[in-house]
C-alpha cells in the first residue's frame, strides 16, 4: 500500500469485475449479450462526422434524455444518463444514501453496493434472502436511509413482478427506493411506470446487457424530477461532460430498433431456458431466473473444480467463492453453439 494514500482508500476492498481474458476462450463470466448490436448502431458511428470530436459533446446528452423518455414513456426531466449504470449508481450513492440512518440492501446482491458503501462512508444494514433465494421485500426496513436492490437481482437471477414493487413503495415513503434493472429486459417487469406515482422511486438501466453495448459505457436513470435534478447536481460538480458524443448517437440509434431489440432478447431467453434443462440433467440444480445468467450448483462436484476444468478447457464461467456462494457457479448465456461447447466441457468434467 502506498503512503500517499488517504486511510479511507487503503481500508478498501475494490470491487472485482469478470476476468476480460486476452487469450480466445468462451467468455460467460461477465453477462456480456452474445450478439452484436442494432445495424442501426454501426451505421449511425459510420456516419459521425469526425469533426465533430473536436467538440465538446452535449452536457445535457438531450438526445439521448429524449429517446429513453419516448421508450419509456416519461418526461425527458425524468430521465438522468451516465458512463454506464454503475456510474449512475456512484452518484445515486452519494446524492440519496449518505444518511443518518443506515442503507438497507439484500445480503447477496449486486457485489458493487458494498463497495460504495465503504468509499463513500455509508453505514449498511443487509437482509438475508429467502429460502428460495429471492430478495425478501417484506424484509427491507422502512425506517432506513434509503433501499436498494436489482431486480432481477444479481447474480441470482430472480425478479419481483411490478404490483410487488408497488405494495413495497406504499410502505416506504420516507427514502429513496433504488431499483436497479440492469437485466430487467430478459423476462423481468419494470418498475418504471411506477415513478409517476411513487416520488421516492427510482430505477436505473443500462445499455450494457440486453442492447449490447457494454463497451461504450451507457447507463440511466429514471424517476421524479425532484430525484433526476439531485444526479444532476452532484454530476455536475463532478463531470459536467459525462457523455461522449459518440455514445449518444449509438445510444439513440439503439433504442430505434425495437426488432432487433426484441429479436436478442428473445434468443437469449429461449437459450437460457434450453440451458436449464440440460444442466438439470447433468445434476445441477439451476436457481429459476429473469436475467441472461443461471446460477448454478452441482449436487457432487466441487465449483471451484468445475470452474478450473472449464477454464482449461477454453471456458470461463464466473465463481465467486464467497461463503454464501462458494458453491454456485454463475453461467452467462452466450449462442447456442457457446452453450453447446459448454455442455459437451460439463459432460466431460461431471461424469
Amino acid at each position: 500500500m502506498s503512503k500517499f494514500w488517504s486511510p479511507e482508500v487503503r481500508e478498501l476492498t475494490p470491487y472485482v469485475p469478470g476476468e476480460q481474458p486476452r487469450e480466445r476462450l468462451i467468455k460467460l463470466n461477465t453477462n456480456e449479450n452474445p450478439y452484436p448490436p442494432s445495424p442501426g448502431v454501426e451505421q449511425a458511428l459510420h456516419d459521425y462526422p469526425l469533426s465533430h470530436l473536436r467538440l465538446y459533446p452535449d452536457p445535457e446528452a438531450a438526445l439521448l434524455r429524449e429517446a429513453l423518455a419516448e421508450e419509456f414513456g416519461v418526461g425527458s426531466d425524468q430521465v438522468f444518463v451516465g458512463n454506464g449504470s454503475d456510474e449512475v449508481l456512484a452518484l445515486a450513492f452519494q446524492t440519496f444514501f449518505r444518511q443518518d440512518k443506515p442503507l438497507t440492501m439484500p445480503s447477496i446482491t449486486y457485489s458493487f453496493y458494498p463497495v460504495y458503501c465503504r468509499l463513500y462512508g455509508i453505514e449498511s444494514h443487509s437482509v438475508a434472502l429467502d429460502d428460495k433465494w429471492q430478495v425478501p421485500l417484506q424484509g427491507l426496513d422502512a425506517d432506513s436511509g434509503g433501499i436498494i436492490f436489482a431486480n432481477p437481482n444479481a447474480p441470482t437471477g430472480h425478479g419481483h413482478g411490478r404490483n410487488a414493487i408497488a405494495e413495497l413503495l406504499e410502505r416506504i415513503t420516507e427514502c429513496v427506493v433504488l431499483v436497479d434493472e440492469a437485466y430487467v429486459d430478459f423476462g423481468g417487469e419494470s418498475s418504471v411506470p411506477l415513478v409517476q406515482d411513487y416520488p421516492n422511486l427510482l430505477v436505473t438501466g443500462t445499455f450494457s446487457k440486453s442492447r449490447s453495448l457494454a463497451g461504450l459505457r451507457l447507463g440511466y436513470a429514471i424517476g421524479s424530477r425532484e430525484l433526476i435534478e439531485g444526479l444532476e447536481r452532484v454530476k455536475n460538480s463532478f463531470n459536467s461532460y459525462p457523455i461522449d458524443s459518440l455514445a449518444i448517437v449509438a445510444g439513440v440509434a439503439a433504442l430505434k430498433d425495437r426488432e432487433h431489440f426484441d429479436a436478442c432478447r428473445e434468443r437469449v431467453i429461449s437459450t437460457r431456458e434450453q440451458t436449464r434443462q440440460q444442466l438439470e440433467t447433468l445434476g445441477f440444480e439451476v436457481l429459476p431466473s429473469q436475467a441472461n445468467f443461471l446460477l448454478v450448483r452441482h449436487h457432487k462436484q466441487n465449483a471451484g473444480q468445475i470452474y478450473t476444468g472449464l477454464r482449461e478447457r477454453g471456458i470461463l464461467v464466473r465463481h465467486f467463492n464467497t461463503e454464501a456462494l462458494r458453491d454456485f457457479l454463475r453461467i452467462t448465456i452466450g449462442t447456442d453453439d457457446e452453450m453447446d461447447s459448454l455442455m459437451k466441457a460439463l459432460e466431460a468434467i461431471c461424469h
